[in-house]
């Protein structure tokens, strides 16, 4: 049974923010219902499994699931949030002597080795522009906007009649760049905020709002949020559309 497992659901700071006595921190300290790792999840199918994203806290998510290693990595963008967890991972398998298998848009494996020159030496960085089969999942990726930071990809993942769209740093998307979400049996969306009040144009990632719009013309299935930063009460009722859950750590959603 091929299954999504959500490893962490935070934003690029996490929650608690370090400096932060606000009272979703607070309580993410104490009782931990919104305590949220940056974003990173597990697909697990036919013949093995990968993650999505390898972030800060990869090690901490490897020891809470009781896995010793990785294999392979599929990775959105070169954002600290995303791969400051590579380095450990290539030295866990230059430990574990194996070679990690990392796959990316040639663009993104370029701005990762301009980062982490070393990893080739223990991972194998593989381009995938042109799609990639992984553990009975086709997957393709598409440049998607990540507002003022730049660019980011999005994933469409097909197995027979079920397609789903990995998509956790975006915002004010293009026609072209929605077509690919367009009638999902799932889309995992990253929303920071309920409601954003900042300056559009300082800004990175959709707010739940807007992302209610974005789902009013793409009509998926069931939509899960993810991504959020500590503006995210999971205590609260923010009164979503039907098709949406607010994902949590631990979170296992069946891909069928």
């Amino acid at each position: 049974m091929d299954r999504l497992l959500f490893l962490g659901t935070g934003d690029a700071m996490g929650v608690p923010r370090v400096y932060c006595d606000c009272s979703v921190c607070m309580e993410a300290r104490q009782t931990g219902v919104n305590r949220r790792l940056r974003s990173s999840v597990m697909v697990e199918g036919e013949g093995g499994s990968f993650l999505i994203d390898c972030g800060p806290d990869w090690r901490s998510q490897m020891e809470t699931l009781e896995k010793r290693i990785t294999e392979k990595v599929l990775v959105t963008h070169a954002h600290f949030d995303h791969i400051a967890g590579l380095p450990e991972w290539a030295d866990a398998c230059r430990w574990t002597d194996r070679k990690g298998q990392l796959y990316a848009p040639m663009e993104v494996i370029t701005n990762i080795v301009v980062q982490f020159p070393w990893l080739k030496n223990n991972l194998e960085l593989i381009a995938i522009d042109d799609g990639i089969q992984l553990a009975g999942w086709h997957i393709t990726g598409w440049k998607v906007c990540h507002g003022k930071n730049g660019y980011s990809y999005a994933y469409r993942l097909e197995q027979g009649d079920y397609s789903w769209v990995y998509c956790s740093d975006a915002i004010n998307l293009s026609h072209m760049e929605k077509q690919p979400m367009v009638g999902l049996n799932l889309l995992v969306l990253g929303t920071s905020f309920y409601h954003e009040t900042a300056e559009f144009s300082s800004r990175s990632v959709y707010d739940m709002k807007e992302a209610e719009q974005l789902l009013q013309e793409i009509n998926p299935n069931k939509v899960i949020y993810t991504h959020m930063s500590h503006d995210v009460d999971l205590s609260q009722d923010y009164r979503l559309p039907q098709e949406v859950t607010l994902a949590r750590t631990g979170l296992e959603v069946v891909l069928s």
